[in-house]
């Protein structure tokens, strides 16, 4: 969490806090491992905000992950 924060430029309570909503709307989940968490990506959800409601999350992972990338870390 500490490393995502500081890539993300807010504090590591302020991640929580975001990783804690996400989980809570359903559009990432989380696994404990020991004294780590896993986190993973639900994909087919729709955007939450009434503007964006026409698009799915795929669509923002897409232009923000390009799939070689993706395929490459996986």
């Amino acid at each position: 969490m500490r490393d995502v924060a500081a890539r993300v430029g807010v504090t590591e309570r302020a991640a929580q806090k975001i990783v804690a909503d996400l989980v809570e709307a359903g559009y990432i989940t989380r696994l404990r491992a020991g004294r780590r968490n896993s986190y993973t990506v639900a994909t087919g959800r729709p955007l939450r905000h009434p503007l964006d409601s026409g698009h799915e999350l795929d669509e923002l992972l897409a232009v923000l992950v390009p799939e070689s990338t993706a395929r490459a870390e996986g």
